[in-house]
């Protein structure tokens, strides 16, 4: 594990009930059950995953892949997987996703596409993770060698990639995580960046459904109290998995930021967006049916990105998979 993961050590997790973790419910936990740990522990059966509040074996390696998101790349394989999944804002008013994973690897991801630079400053949170990716422009590679991670395109793992005949190029190039990481050397192991898990603060609102617009995209959350999660839908469509069915995380963070032009821009003279994850603003919570006025704040690139409620505290994502939508403010 590296220095920075090393000096987490004494962090705060929260783990499910003892209750839960002895009938064997180790891929999930009603929103309203889990009870966080004292501060340095962990359960005494089993590990907890810092990013989502389960189950989790600790050391494993953490791999962030950017996923295709426009019409023609959908429906996403292997996505229901990830631990955290980062939606942001690319050229023309249209997004990407930025999936990683840890916990669990599923067989197979994608589509994968091009890296961002914006990707770089988001990733300074984790302790040297793995990314995937399809290409890049050639001015951003340099700024890709640079960076704390462990690139791996195509170019540097070609047997981590195929294509699929599914739908036309270039929205049906996949990876497969297990060998993306084996070409990857010495991705670090999931840290603890800031997340907090367990019983929902008191305040908060009933919240039945939710929208995220971008220029060119719109992003809608509904709860589902069958699936303790909330249904994902992609420009008015349901969003599910080839390999999972709906998508329904846990939580979703809505965090409203700056987006700006970047110094790259598109093969047809569109600015690349530059999302700005290091500073703080206002976030929107959503867990178990209920939305939550908070503030995130990022100190430096290398730092924790933390929520705080309007009383001060620290806010408590209900266990299971995390979405952040990285929002215009």
């Amino acid at each position: 594990m590296g220095g920075r993961a090393a000096r987490r050590t004494g962090s705060a997790v929260a783990v499910c009930t003892a209750a839960a973790l002895a009938l064997g419910l180790v891929t999930g936990c009603s929103g309203g059950a889990p009870a966080p740990a004292p501060s340095g522990t962990r359960s005494a059966q089993q590990d907890v995953s810092y990013f989502t509040g389960l189950p989790a074996r600790q050391g494993r390696p953490v791999l962030a892949v950017k996923i295709d998101n426009v019409r023609p790349a959908r429906p996403h394989t292997g996505l229901g997987s990830a631990d955290l999944v980062y939606v942001e804002q690319v050229e023309a008013g249209l997004t990407r996703i930025l999936a990683v994973f840890s916990s669990r690897l599923p067989p197979r991801v994608g589509p994968v596409r091009s890296a961002r630079e914006s990707d770089l400053e988001l990733l300074r949170q984790f302790d040297r993770p793995a990314l995937a990716y399809s290409g890049a422009q050639s001015a951003l590679r340099p700024l890709i060698d640079a960076a704390p991670v462990e690139a791996v395109p195509p170019g540097r793992a070609p047997k981590a990639y195929e294509r699929g005949g599914d739908r036309p190029a270039p929205h049906n190039l996949y990876l497969r995580p297990e060998r993306a990481l084996a070409a990857a050397g010495d991705a670090g192991a999931a840290s603890d960046i800031g997340l907090r898990f367990g019983p929902a603060p008191e305040e908060g609102r009933p919240a039945t459904a939710y929208t995220v617009r971008y220029p060119s995209a719109r992003y809608g959350f509904t709860w589902s109290a069958v699936d303790k999660g909330w249904r994902v839908a992609m420009d008015g469509i349901p969003a599910a998995t080839t390999d999972g069915g709906p998508l329904a995380p846990a939580t979703v963070v809505v965090q409203y930021t700056t987006i700006r032009p970047s110094e790259f821009g598109d093969r047809f003279g569109g600015v690349t967006p530059y999302t700005e994850t290091v500073g703080s603003g206002r976030a929107l919570v959503l867990r178990d049916g209920r939305a939550y006025d908070t503030r995130w704040e990022r100190r430096t690139a290398a730092g924790d990105t933390v929520f705080i409620t309007g009383r001060g505290e620290r806010m408590t994502f209900a266990p299971g998979q995390v979405w952040i939508v990285l929002a215009p403010a």
